[in-house]
């Protein structure tokens, strides 16, 4: 193809002029070194090699399923050298791509990952209202997503969520081994800007307006606070019975790695049980645990949109004018990995 103005042609010996093309052609290249520093027992070399072949991964034009063969490779070579948040975290980029990926870097990545996160604490946080960027210990998650789900050391940790047109919310915990910690963040609105009318005459003071008959119960309140609690419910609830699923799933993988060594999982309580039978133990403790707390997350949210609704109803419908100003709009989400509701409203 000739370049304008010059009249020369691309030479046959410049293949890479195309950026995707030099990108794609990094990655297959850094992919390939890594792979060969693993073979050959040189581990640190290997992740920081992977590392590299990540992030030209995700500028170059490659595929979901490419990205996630390097996430999972790296993951498994940094569970190797103890790096155990680093490894869950990008076992689990790789598993959400599991569809594509191949058969053999899902069992191993399904294997290793359980493993990595007993190791270091799970952090689900939530925004309210949805969309806010999340931050822990002042590193940016993103992009926004109704539900983050990360993995940090032991110890203290900061979150803090931001969103235009509010305020700042912060919320400060202390992360334990092999524990679940949900957050939930609730953004309050900033007032608007009143424009300053001219000035005139002041007009009389008016009457102290009667109160409303009825009830003085704080009405509004309920309503705000039962949304958003039934909102965090149902999210929290939803993320734990996935969760559950999830290893629901590694139980029937570790159970069918069990029979194809010899032995039947109802033997397990030997004592020559193999270490794999402990492994099968306390993933299967894992799916009740999550699966208990999925149910009684959602029953408690089930509670919260009942007193909620009967706060809506306890007093009689505003004008049109009004109405037209107030409700709330109950928002389906589901992800390939991911489900629940956003509710939004205003009163």
């Amino acid at each position: 193809m000739s370049v304008a103005g010059v009249g020369n042609t691309a030479s046959a010996g410049e293949p890479y002029d195309d950026p995707d093309v030099r990108a794609a052609s990094m990655t297959a290249g850094l992919l390939r070194r890594a792979r060969q520093a693993q073979a050959a027992g040189r581990m640190v070399t290997a992740a920081a090699t992977y590392e590299r072949a990540l992030e030209a991964a995700q500028t170059a034009w490659t595929t979901d399923a490419e990205r996630a063969t390097i996430a999972g490779e790296l993951g498994l070579v940094e569970l190797a050298l103890g790096r155990h948040r680093e490894a869950a975290t990008h076992m689990a980029q790789c598993l959400q791509h599991r569809g594509v990926i191949s058969g053999w870097l899902r069992n191993q990545v399904d294997d290793a990952l359980p493993r990595a996160v007993k190791r270091v604490a799970t952090v689900y946080v939530t925004t309210n209202p949805p969309g806010a960027e999340v931050l822990i210990d002042g590193q940016a998650l993103s992009p926004p997503e109704p539900v983050h789900e990360v993995y940090v050391e032991p110890g203290e940790h900061t979150v803090r969520a931001r969103l235009e047109g509010h305020e700042e919310a912060e919320s400060s915990f202390t992360a334990e081994v092999g524990r679940t910690h949900p957050i939930v963040l609730k953004l309050q609105r900033l007032p608007e800007p009143v424009a300053r009318a001219p000035e005139a005459a002041a007009p009389p003071p008016a009457a102290p307006a009667a109160p409303p008959a009825g009830s003085t119960f704080p009405l509004r309140e309920l309503r705000i606070g039962g949304v958003a609690l039934t909102t965090a419910a149902v999210t929290v609830g939803t993320v734990f019975l996935l969760r559950s699923g999830v290893l629901r799933d590694d139980v029937a993988a570790q159970e069918a790695a069990l029979r194809r060594g010899g032995w039947e999982p109802s033997a397990c309580g030997g004592a020559d049980a193999p270490l794999a039978c402990a492994e099968l133990r306390d993933t299967a403790e894992a799916r009740d645990l999550f699966r208990g707390l999925g149910v009684g997350t959602l029953v408690a949210g089930g509670v919260f949109a009942a007193v909620t609704v009967a706060a809506f109803l306890a007093e009689p419908s505003p004008p049109a004018s009004e109405a037209a100003r107030q409700g709330v709009r109950v928002v389906p989400v589901m992800t390939a990995e991911r489900a629940g509701v956003f509710l939004q409203g205003t009163w």
